[in-house]
């Protein structure tokens, strides 16, 4: 073989090598890139569905405060016609007095002031110092009880 054929053998040898080790480069940059893709693209899809269940969690609840309000409504209403039925109709000093008692006892049960707990007792509560103790005796001339303490 002449020298010129072994050079344009080996350059086109070098020419596929590099051809080939792009290639296999080029794949394995590519699938981590695709690999990224697929979790951007898995990401974004979770986020919206966050977004949708949040909402749906939001009107859930604004639902159902409107029909608790509703209820509540419905409730003072009823009460209240019950009570102007039972000043007008009704014969019974007691029924009516119960009727009638029965928007100012919750208004008064809402308005009443109650006491914060407390850590500490006013005068000779469980958390004195001396409850429990039984009083010592006046006599100071008899031997105490318990040997004083050192």
């Amino acid at each position: 073989m002449n020298e010129s054929n072994i050079d344009w053998i080996l350059a086109i040898a070098c020419f596929l090598a590099g051809i080939g080790i792009g290639a296999l480069c080029y794949h394995l940059l590519n699938a981590n890139v695709a690999r990224n893709q697929k979790t951007r693209q898995k990401l974004a899809e979770r986020e919206l569905e966050l977004t949708q269940f949040r909402d749906a969690l939001n009107d859930h609840f604004a639902k159902a405060s409107d029909l608790t309000d509703q209820i509540q409504r419905s409730g003072n209403e009823l009460r209240q016609h019950l009570a102007s039925g039972a000043t007008t109709l009704c014969d019974d000093s007691q029924l009516k007095r119960r009727l009638l008692d029965t928007d100012t006892s919750e208004e008064a049960s809402e308005d009443d002031n109650f006491d914060l707990p407390r850590d500490y007792a006013d005068n000779r509560g469980t958390l004195s110092e001396d409850f429990g103790l039984k009083p010592q005796p006046e006599d100071t001339d008899a031997a105490p009880a318990t040997p004083p303490r050192i």
